[in-house]
């Protein structure tokens, strides 16, 4: 090799030389070889040396961590020879471990004691404390302490669902407190039982060329956010007709706040159960089931503390069940939908909405989808971004093992959302899907409650299959009552937002952050709310 400075030193030229001995030969022509040639010769030189010098040592700190540079090829390719480490025995170490970590033998015989560490550094402090152990024994140590907190995990996880069913199941003070100063105001103000609508405004519940909403709910806060909401964001409030049904002991406080707090030019009408006529005379075969549901969950379940001792069933599987057991699912306003046909013979198509949603867009385009003669217009629940809540089958709610379940469904068929629901009444008429919803919750009674989880979606998957009409997941958002994942990006976007779930937004366990999107709809100001001592946090 040879380097070629020139006598200018603007080029340096690396050249095939005859040997070693050749290796920097400095060309300068007829001149001499001044000392500022030598001086960059050796600067140059030097470089090279301290170049090897970092290679060297970068090649040592790879060998204590990984080979990734040029000097570890050599390693790379002769590791036993260069690195001088007995690989069989560096593999072996990590089988050991997976072997006892994947021993279930003892994995349900993990007890709490003085010999299993309770913390990371316990386990780390009992590692360097012992005399060298073994592999077996670190895998030992680390699956017993693994093993028991995870009990433990369990354990706290199943409790804090079983306190969150306790809460979603009492009915809060203030809501109470509201109740009872409406039903007061109700008897003493004549302002609080005004006819709703008013006398003019009658034709228009029975005008199918307006928007009928059906609201059934014993909550009157509630009511009141998703009638709010449902006016302030509707492009033509004055065609909106908003039909809301309760039974009989919220009737009188629930007249009183719509009489008080009008939403007009939007038509409000307030109606009891027992208004309806083929209600008060006639046989509600419903009221019947949920008479016999009540006796046999009483004679066949344990209720919430048989769900909570069970110690097979995951922790998720023991909240829905949980939730399944909350008594909003024993109320007749959850059953009340399967008579919109007789409730209301003038219409054709109504939009049912739950008390536990908030509307942010307008609804009235809902009118306008092309039902394909189907019943029910309603959301799929087994499709989108978010895998935790759209990701519900059939066999998510129905028992499959019962053959009278497995004889006339398919398990991986997609379940369908109740909330927000287009019911073409019409189309409704023809059919005997009210015949099959009373049919099948006497089987289940019959199965001794086995043919389902626990609450009203399951029945009415199966009255209403074959006649249900998928739309656009816009028009729906689930899962707000047990899970804060949401991105708020996708709950703006959605036209209805719905707390299907425990953490309801009147309760005290709402999620913060999404609770705000439904306290905008209440006036917080409002003397009624402020007596009852209503906050927004």
């Amino acid at each position: 090799m040879q380097l070629h400075i020139s006598p200018s030193l603007r080029h340096v030229t690396v050249m095939t030389g005859k040997g070693v001995k050749e290796f920097i030969k400095v060309k300068v022509g007829s001149r001499k070889l001044s000392y500022k040639t030598l001086f960059y010769s050796l600067l140059l030189f030097t470089f090279l040396i301290r170049f090897a010098y970092v290679l060297s040592s970068v090649d040592t700190f790879d060998d204590q961590t990984r080979c990734s540079t040029i000097g570890c090829l050599g390693k790379k390719l002769s590791p036993s020879v260069l690195r001088g480490r007995n690989l069989q025995s560096a593999s072996a170490v990590p089988q050991v471990i997976y072997q006892i970590l994947e021993d279930p033998s003892s994995q349900d015989e993990i007890v709490g004691g003085p010999d299993i560490p309770q913390t990371l550094e316990e386990f780390v402090t009992s590692m360097k404390g012992s005399n060298r152990p073994d592999a077996k024994t670190f895998a030992i140590k680390l699956k017993n302490m693994i093993s028991l907190l995870e009990q433990r995990t369990r354990t706290a996880k199943i409790q804090e669902y079983l306190y969150r069913h306790v809460a979603s199941s009492s009915i809060p003070k203030n809501l109470h407190c509201l109740a009872l100063r409406l039903a007061h105001e109700h008897a003493t103000n004549a302002a609080a039982r005004l006819q709703l609508p008013v006398p003019e405004l009658v034709p228009t519940l029975v005008n199918n060329s307006y928007f009928h909403f059906v609201l059934a709910s014993d909550n009157i806060l509630a009511a009141s956010v998703v009638a709010t909401s449902l006016v302030y964001n509707s492009f033509r409030p004055e065609m909106v007709v908003i039909h809301i049904i309760t039974d009989r002991k919220t009737y009188s406080p629930m007249q009183a706040w719509f009489s008080l707090h009008r939403l007009a030019p939007a038509v409000i009408e307030v109606k009891a159960l027992h208004h309806f006529d083929w209600f008060a005379k006639g046989k509600v075969p419903v009221l019947e089931a949920m008479e016999k549901d009540q006796k046999a969950r009483a004679q066949f379940r344990g209720g919430s503390s048989a769900i909570v001792t069970n110690n097979i069933e995951k922790p998720h599987v023991i909240a829905a069940k949980l939730q399944a057991m909350s008594p909003k699912y024993n109320s007749l306003m959850n059953h009340v939908r399967i008579y919109l046909p007789q409730m209301f013979p003038s219409l054709n198509k109504v939009v049912f909405l739950d008390d536990d949603l908030v509307v942010q867009s307008d609804l009235s385009p809902l009118w306008e989808i092309d039902m394909n003669r189907k019943v029910n217009g309603a959301v799929e629940t087994c499709k989108g971004g978010d895998k935790f809540v759209m990701s519900k089958l059939f066999k998510s709610y129905l028992n499959f093992s019962h053959p009278l379940i497995s004889n006339n469904f398919d398990p991986n068929e997609c379940a369908w959302a109740y909330g927000m629901n287009i019911f073409d009444l019409e189309a409704w008429r023809k059919t005997n899907i009210s015949e099959n919803y009373h049919y099948w919750l006497e089987e289940n009674l019959k199965s001794d409650l086995s043919l389902w989880q626990l609450g009203t979606l399951p029945p009415g998957l199966i009255a209403f299959h074959g006649h249900v009409h998928v739309i656009d997941p816009f028009w729906h958002m689930l899962g707000l009552g047990y899970q804060e994942n949401t991105s708020a990006a996708d709950v703006e976007r959605a036209a209805v937002i719905h707390f299907n779930g425990r953490a309801k937004p009147w309760l005290d366990i709402a999620f913060p952050q999404l609770k705000k999107l439904w306290t905008k709809y209440v006036n917080f100001s409002d003397k009624f709310i402020k007596s009852c001592h209503i906050t927004a946090s």
